[in-house]
């Protein structure tokens, strides 16, 4: 290669990546036996805070070992030619740009998975099974990688053919309608995932009428939230964890409770959590961020727009010849650290929103429910309650548990 610099780029970036994550679990796991906080001692009793430090041990080993095998199966494929051996393969398949970048990437993203297989087997089959979360069956779990994969297939080599397309008829400006493209892409998404996507995996159910669902509706009138609908998703089919989110916009709201939810806490707990949800829109919290993921996806497709045609930059991970999907993996990665950046701003205002929902379901409805919520379902989920604070720095889209409560007594 005559000019190595971004090899070089490539390798520093992933060598550092590696040991940054290595580093920040190491210091996180040496806080796991730290003595609990004043705030949340009730949460545990000695049995179940034995089992959570037994739960996060085996996370924190399992999570190394995964780390370390997808750093070496990169690096490996970086200097040994695994990617220019892939590319040989769909030149020889096709001519076309678009039929080799989705051969390409498919080929990456496919075996990729494949070879993380017996991971995600592990910790689904073993350790989520060894304490208690896991309900999913071997059916289930290939069913889904497959269902998986046929959307990978589908929405991803739509979007990328688009992208290509408007790079060979639009040249320099093909971002500024790529952009266009995965921005409606976007809204669509959020308008209609609880109906399009949701369903391929989850049964959902409406609400049955009963106390919970008056308590639900008379809090959004209250509130003067246009509710929606309120369904009920069979979340116990695959973990016994708990969850509840809102999705749509406008009049394509839509609430969705796990059933493991309702198992778990009490109506009135149910309520304050959709209070925080609320507190989610009555904030323009979901627009926000909505905004801000469009607005970094034109900034990563501008940088790439100015980096793109830079032979030395596909040829960076050992391709034989200069191509568009080559550039944009080796893009892709030294692009890597602006993500970093650009996520820990967004953790860190996404942090900063948890808390104005949290007060928001205080002023409106019941900060004592809502920590008895919490609470309960970080229990539940043998959730860590002595996080290090480099690690909630970088990683942590929510506040702990500890910050959430002293935030609600304030």
């Amino acid at each position: 290669m005559e000019n190595p610099f971004y090899l070089y780029c490539i390798i520093g970036i992933l060598v550092a990546e590696f040991l940054l994550t290595t580093l920040l679990n190491h210091l996180n796991a040496r806080r796991f036996a730290h003595p609990l906080p004043e705030e949340v001692r009730d949460v545990y009793n000695a049995e179940a805070y034995q089992k959570s430090q037994r739960y996060k041990r085996s996370q924190y080993r399992f999570g190394t070992l995964t780390s370390l095998f997808s750093f070496l199966l990169m690096l490996g494929f970086l200097l040994f030619g695994g990617f220019a051996w892939i590319d040989d393969l769909v030149r020889n398949w096709s001519d076309g740009a678009i039929p080799r970048a989705l051969l390409f990437f498919g080929a990456l993203l496919l075996g990729s998975d494949l070879l993380h297989l017996p991971f995600a087997y592990y910790h689904t089959f073993v350790i989520e099974e060894r304490f208690g979360f896991n309900k999913t069956t071997l059916a289930t779990f290939f069913l889904d990688k497959l269902k998986s994969w046929g959307l990978m297939i589908v929405v991803g080599g739509l979007l990328l053919s688009a992208i290509i397309w408007f790079f060979e008829w639009a040249g320099a400006h093909f971002w500024l309608y790529a952009w266009g493209t995965i921005a409606v892409f976007t809204l669509l998404m959020n308008l209609f995932y609880s109906k399009l996507i949701v369903p391929l995996f989850n049964q959902q159910e409406p609400l049955p009428e009963g106390s919970l669902k008056a308590g639900i509706e008379n809090y959004a009138k209250k509130v003067g939230f246009d509710l929606g609908q309120i369904f009920v998703i069979n979340g116990s089919k695959r973990s016994t964890k708990a969850n509840a989110y809102f999705s749509g916009l406008g009049k394509q709201k839509r609430i969705a409770l796990y059933d493991t939810l309702l198992h778990d806490l009490e109506e009135d707990e149910i309520v304050a959590v959709l209070a925080h949800e609320v507190g989610h829109y009555k904030k323009r919290h979901v627009l926000f961020n909505l905004a801000a993921s469009i607005a970094l996806t034109g900034l990563m497709l501008f940088v790439l727009s100015l980096f793109v045609n830079n032979s030395a930059l596909a040829m960076a991970i050992g391709v034989g010849q200069p191509s568009f999907h080559a550039a944009l993996l080796g893009f892709g990665i030294l692009y890597s650290p602006v993500s970093e950046v650009t996520g820990l701003i967004m953790n860190h205002l996404s942090r900063k929103f948890e808390y104005q929902a949290d007060a928001f379901a205080k002023e409106t409805f019941s900060g004592t429910a809502l920590t008895g919520a919490l609470k309960k379902l970080s229990k539940n989920n043998l959730s860590n309650l002595t996080p290090h604070p480099a690690y909630v720095f970088m990683h942590y889209s929510h506040p702990p548990l500890k910050d959430r409560i002293r935030n609600l007594k304030a």
